[in-house]
């Protein structure tokens, strides 16, 4: 429901209340709350004009969620810069899932537009993942006197023994306060009785329509079941069910008493507590009327009418559930998957044979999936029978499973041989490209936690009985992460030659997880890129979020700190705001070792502690890794070498929970920093004896790269100056991070031998890419060492790195690039002006005045 924007010379105020009988209806609270905003429209790109007009039904297409999030964002903005403006929301708990996931979009990123977002919720709600970020205020019950006060103003007198009574059952409830002592109107001395607050005021609001007569109770029950239809439909509906006339004689009977008022042409409770007490308490047969006849009145509003009749059907009826199920396909196209989920679910219960009622329910399980609606889709599987599947099926089921409900499966070996058994099926079946999907499911559970050598062949053996070409990106994605020592080469040699189709988004995904995994950093990294610049640019912000994760690890190493910095807080945000537990933790873990390399150290800890309370990463060793790998560098750089060296071997046992047979040997640089340091040069040798080895069979830069930088730090005196050389210009030297790490390590022990001149050039050079990238620490150790070789060193001064938030430097980056700022708007998913207002306290950080300055300045902090 909704209640007219309000506008004078100082704000503009729009407000929706969430509607129970409308959740399924994608984009109805929306619609609602921006129609008084119309005329701001026009200022809008005709692209956010299209995509607003076509959610709301009033032009053809299907837009996508983030592109009506962003649209609206826009609009609200406009608004904004005309007068500030307030958005209400009510009863957020009962707006529909498209209009709810807009509006937390939408105040998330208001930003410094003149924009103040207020909504209220029901205590208890479930909308955790929606409000995520937002700050919540508790509303607590009113203080004795407050409620004694209150309660005195209400007629009717009542005795003091009800009135404490009633204090008592209340207990601070200013609707109680307010509303039971009208429904004790007939007698003053009346008990209040012990039951539920929210029961008790249901029955004082049912009580007061018993005063109403025939005709006007059954118009709140029309009312009831349909709050958004308008007065003149509900009046014609009501006067068919009562079978006499209905009226506005008795539409005002109902206002008269306090249960209805009038809202513009609509008709509205005066609190949703009202219109559940009146269509809870009609009969049965009242309330299958009201369904039947609105869905004949609203002949006009085809998605309307066809839940009025589903809601006006007992048992089962294939006819209503067959378009429902269209009714679905539509609102997927549209984004709104949760009404598709509710269509579905439906359809399901008026489905006439099990095994359609089971597939509708798989069906609504994948897309409640495919939103990170865990406990939704787990629900819905919990009421299918899964005894009817067939192969097909069956796989469908698995891959759910494996995104909803993955820790179920505890024991990755045998989850694996589950998963190849079910690829077998479903090949045998026919479907070779769900069997594929499967084995990248069994494939990914290899990458996450680990698997013996029997499970991973067995995948690839599957995969090679499906027959596909051996330059298939599912082909190599699984085979790399299956059998990446086996495999590597072959697959290293077919990414060579291969020219993707860039705009396949599946396709770049896993060849860049392929190249990542095998270690081909910075060919995995530009497919990632590509992959996330068109997930960007369609408004997919669940993918988004996995794929930023994922490439920015890597990123790490090949020193673009900043963008990383930027990247993985736009990935934690994301998949905080989907429930992607995974990805927020993912993200987090690269924040967490920027922070590390930084020597931003408390803040480092706090992301380490997040994802130590996450229950997701507990099994996942992909991430336990990357953890355990941050803990090292921190204790190293605090001086406690023993510490970080003990952490950092338990990397290398295979049956600690923090190793991982991969990503292991990327540890393998400051597992040898924390050997040099705590003199356990013997230990790290024998545990990185097959590395040499294993870069050979896989040479990926970064394996080579690895290899070179241990053998380097390793190396006796008698062969550490070739070491070092070899390191130097090979794989190592060419990433900033590890050649500057090289040449502190190489000055340091230059400086040792007393050849004193020739450490200070290796020493200078680690100095400047260190403060080029803003490790401080491994800065100050370079300083500490020139300072030992007789050369002062000033401290480094600060940047605008240092001043500016990740954010800011990504806005100022992209403008740099040439960007306007409609254009950083729509890539970033924040209003333009919000973007404007950033610049506008960028430039005087950054010492320019106009943007064709940016570029000189940001190159200067890269």
């Amino acid at each position: 429901m909704i209640r007219e924007a309000a506008t004078n010379q100082h704000l503009t105020v729009v407000s929706a209340v969430g509607v129970e009988n409308e959740a399924g209806l994608p984009f109805a609270g929306l619609h609602q709350l921006l129609r008084p905003l119309h005329a701001e429209m026009a200022k809008l790109p005709v692209s956010h004009q299209r995509s607003l007009r076509a959610a709301f039904g009033q032009e053809d297409g299907s837009p996508d969620l983030y592109a009506v999030a962003l649209a609206a964002l826009q609009l609200v903005g406009e608004a904004a810069a005309v007068r500030p403006t307030i958005v209400i929301l009510d009863d957020l708990q009962w707006l529909d899932s498209c209009s709810a996931d807009v509006l937390s979009f939408l105040a998330r990123r208001i930003g410094s537009d003149a924009v103040l977002v207020l909504g209220a919720a029901r205590a208890g709600s479930e909308d955790s993942a929606r409000r995520a970020g937002l700050p919540e205020i508790t509303v607590e019950p009113l203080d004795e006197h407050a409620a004694a006060a209150l309660l005195e103003a209400q007629p009717p007198l009542l005795s003091r023994t009800v009135r404490q009574r009633l204090l008592g059952q209340a207990a601070g409830n200013p609707l109680a306060l307010i509303e039971l002592p009208r429904a004790m109107r007939q007698s003053t001395d009346r008990v209040v009785e012990d039951f539920p607050l929210t029961a008790r005021l249901e029955a004082a609001f049912a009580a007061r329509s018993a005063e109403l007569s025939e005709p006007a109770r059954t118009l709140l029950v029309v009312l009831a079941a349909d709050v958004t239809c308008d007065a003149g439909r509900l009046l014609r509906a009501a006067t068919e069910l009562a079978g006499t006339p209905v009226g506005t004689a008795h539409l005002q009977e109902a206002i008269d008493v306090g249960l209805v008022e009038m809202a513009g042409p609509l008709l509205r409770f005066r609190h949703p507590l009202m219109r559940s007490a009146t269509y809870v308490r009609a009969s049965l047969t009242l309330r299958l009327g009201a369904h039947s006849i609105l869905a004949e009145v609203l002949a006009g509003f085809p998605d309307k009418q066809l839940w009025h009749r589903a809601a006006a059907t007992l048992g089962t009826d294939d006819a209503i559930a067959a378009q429902l199920e269209d009714y679905a396909q539509r609102s997927r196209a549209c984004g709104a998957i949760m009404a598709a989920v509710a269509a579905l679910d439906r359809a399901a219960e008026l489905s006439e044979r099990p095994d359609r009622t089971t597939a509708l329910l798989l069906h609504a399980a994948e897309l409640a999936s495919e939103t990170g609606a865990r406990r939704e889709a787990v629900d819905l599987l919990d009421r299918a029978d899964l005894s009817v599947l067939g192969p097909i099926e069956r796989a469908r089921l698995a891959v759910v499973e494996e995104v909803v409900a993955f820790q179920r499966y505890g024991d990755s070996d045998r989850r694996i041989r589950e998963l190849v058994d079910i690829a077998a099926d479903v090949h045998v079946a026919g479907n070779t490209d769900l069997a594929a999907g499967i084995l990248w499911c069994a494939a990914a559970r290899c990458s996450s936690q680990d698997a013996g050598d029997v499970a991973r062949k067995d995948i690839a053996a599957q995969l090679d009985a499906l027959g596909l070409p051996a330059h298939d990106a599912r082909v190599l994605a699984v085979g790399a992460l299956s059998l990446p020592w086996e495999r590597g080469h072959g697959i290293l040699a077919q990414l060579e030659q291969l020219d993707p189709d860039r705009t396949d988004v599946a396709t770049l995904r896993l060849l860049g997880y392929a190249a990542l995994f095998l270690g081909d950093f910075r060919r995995g990294t530009a497919y990632i890129d590509d992959a996330a610049a068109i997930s960007r640019s369609e408004g997919r912000l669940g993918l988004l979020s996995g794929i930023l994760g994922a490439g920015n690890w890597t990123r790490i190493w090949l020193g673009d700190w900043d963008t990383v910095r930027a990247e993985s807080e736009e990935a934690r945000t994301f998949a905080e705001e989907n429930g992607q537990e995974f990805y927020a933790a993912t993200g987090r873990a690269n924040l967490a070792m920027i922070a590390a390399l930084r020597g931003e150290s408390d803040l480092a800890t706090d992301h380490l502690r997040a994802i130590d309370a996450s229950p997701l990463a507990a099994g996942m060793r992909c991430i336990q890794i990357a953890a355990q790998q941050t803990r090292g560098v921190l204790l190293l750089l605090d001086g406690r070498a023993d510490d970080a060296f003990a952490a950092l071997t338990r990397v290398y046992d295979p049956t600690d929970p923090v190793s991982h047979p991969m990503q292991c040997w990327w540890v393998a640089p400051e597992l040898a920093d924390a050997a040099v340091a705590s003199e356990n040069i013997d230990v790290a040798r024998e545990l990185l004896a097959d590395l040499p080895i294993l870069s050979k069979r896989v040479p990926t830069s970064m394996l080579l790269a690895v290899d070179e930088y241990s053998r380097a730090v390793l190396a006796d005196d008698d062969h550490a100056d070739a070491a070092y050389t070899a390191a130097l210009n090979g794989s190592a030297g060419a990433w900033p991070l590890y050649r500057a790490r090289l040449q502190l390590h190489h000055g340091r022990r230059l400086r040792r031998l007393r050849r004193t001149s020739q450490a200070r050039e290796p020493l200078r050079e680690a100095r400047d890419t260190f403060d080029a990238l803003g490790a401080d620490p491994w800065a100050q150790a370079a300083r500490n060492e020139l300072r030992a070789a007789g050369e002062s060193s000033t401290r480094r001064c600060a940047t605008a790195r240092d001043q500016l938030t990740a954010q800011e430097l990504q806005i100022a980056t992209l403008a740099a690039e040439g960007l306007t700022n409609r254009q950083i708007a729509e890539r970033l998913y924040l209003s333009h002006r919000t973007v404007g207002s950033h610049l506008y306290r960028i430039y005087p950080r950054l010492g320019v005045t106009r943007r064709a300055e940016l570029a000189g300045a940001i190159s200067g902090i890269s």
